[in-house]
């Protein structure tokens, strides 16, 4: 039996912004927004004290009722980087970086097995160990969540922790049947998003014990492989460890990039952002010294008008060459995007993606024309890591509509600074 923390930042965005400042996050009402998009502003976090009056998270600023005063936090996500690199020195003072692996920029897993034996302490103890360092050292709230598996954790974290008074859950299979196997709705459960759970509500499986009581025919009928981790979830099970995940190599890559667009485009504006994103995605690709031989894209709609739309393409060939890839990804676009809506959301990806040894040399290649603009995209890439991502620039780059300047300025879609 292994003993795991899933260690949550609360509120994180809000909670950095509120340390700033010198508020209490526990007391200050504040939401991370950028203000500059009116009230129809997402918010990317809110500060437990607005949690506290009822208001949900990630929701909009107009859904703020007008009585609530807050203060507005336009998103920082370097500062946010920062806090999270602190933290995971934090972290580092306790245990070692092989049996720690981070989730996301606010949450990870610590496998605290063996650290019981060295401090002499039981997990209970080293989550309140961690949590007070973590608040001592920068002001932000830890939960946490302990399992003695991954996803017991995970759940401990989200469910029982987030309601306990020391903001600390605990899981074992034992406790997890007496509690969790009844717990509703089941999208509370990790990895249980409202598709799956539709799926179930077909066989009445409304709890992870109705789950459980399944034939297991019936679960892989309907999911496939996948079965088997819905199988194992709903008995407290989980047979991956932290240091199998650590130590997973995939057999098959893929890079991909999406955006919401600042308003509603027409097609032929749509495109022109769609181009900008295929050429910074080849930078990528050539940086990483890797070749593609698979593309594909998807494209969303304003309001959800029609379904969105999309597809792949296998090009019979390994390239990481602008000029082939923007073709391809051109007649893929015109062929599968509907003219006649206007679009809010763009997606593109290379799949099948290997080394670029493994680049295709046939009797048609034109080898100079080839090299001519390999080493063209590598000086880009150098002037840009030298100077920044702007310090190159297209034409179509400063139309009207074009979105690559204004995002180079991002970090994760969000204001940086």
């Amino acid at each position: 039996m292994g003993m795991y923390l899933c260690v949550d930042l609360k509120s994180f965005y809000a909670s950095v912004e509120c340390v700033e400042r010198g508020l209490d996050p526990m007391k200050t009402n504040l939401a991370v927004a950028d203000p500059s998009r009116g009230k129809g502003a997402i918010c990317l976090a809110i500060s437990p004290a607005l949690k506290a009056l009822g208001v949900k998270n990630r929701c909009r600023l107009f859904a703020i009722p007008d009585n609530i005063e807050y203060i507005t936090a336009m998103p920082r996500m370097k500062k946010y980087m920062e806090y999270s690199q602190m933290i995971y020195k934090v972290y580092l003072r306790y245990f070692s970086k092989d049996d720690i692996y981070i989730y996301s920029i606010d949450e990870c897993f610590i496998d605290i097995e063996s650290y019981m034996t060295l401090y002499s302490k039981n997990h209970i103890e080293i989550a309140k160990m961690v949590i007070a360092d973590v608040l001592k050292s920068t002001g932000i709230t830890a939960t946490c969540g302990i399992g003695t598996n991954l996803f017991l954790a995970k759940v401990a974290l989200d469910i029982e922790a987030k309601k306990a008074k020391d903001f600390i859950g605990y899981l074992d299979e034992e406790k997890f049947k007496r509690t969790i196997w009844f717990h509703t709705p089941i999208t509370d459960i990790w990895n249980i998003g409202p598709g799956i759970a539709s799926r179930l509500e077909k066989y009445n499986a409304y709890s992870l014990y109705a789950v459980s009581n399944l034939d297991e025919k019936i679960l892989y009928d309907e999911f496939g492989v996948n079965a088997e981790y819905l199988i194992d979830h709903a008995n407290g099970v989980e047979k991956c460890t932290l240091k199998e995940i650590k130590e997973y190599v995939p057999e098959n890559n893929s890079l991909s990039n999406s955006q919401i667009l600042f308003e509603d485009y027409e097609y032929e504006d749509a495109y022109l952002v769609f181009r900008e994103m295929i050429e910074m995605n080849v930078l990528n690709l050539v940086a990483k010294g890797l070749v593609t031989s698979n593309i594909f894209l998807s494209v969303g709609y304003s309001k959800d008008c029609i379904r969105p739309t999309g597809g792949s393409m296998k090009l019979g060939e390994f390239t990481n060459s602008y000029r082939k890839l923007s073709e391809y990804f051109k007649r893929l676009f015109e062929k599968t995007t509907d003219k006649n809506h206007l679009i809010r959301r763009l997606s593109i990806g290379f799949g099948n993606v290997v080394d670029e040894k493994n680049k295709t040399v046939d009797l048609f290649t034109d080898e100079e024309l080839e090299k001519k603009e390999h080493n063209l995209q590598q000086s880009i890439i150098k002037i840009k890591n030298k100077h920044g991502k702007n310090s190159v620039i297209k034409a179509m780059n400063i139309e009207k509509n074009a979105t690559q300047i204004k995002r180079n300025k991002l970090v994760g879609g969000h204001n940086a600074e």
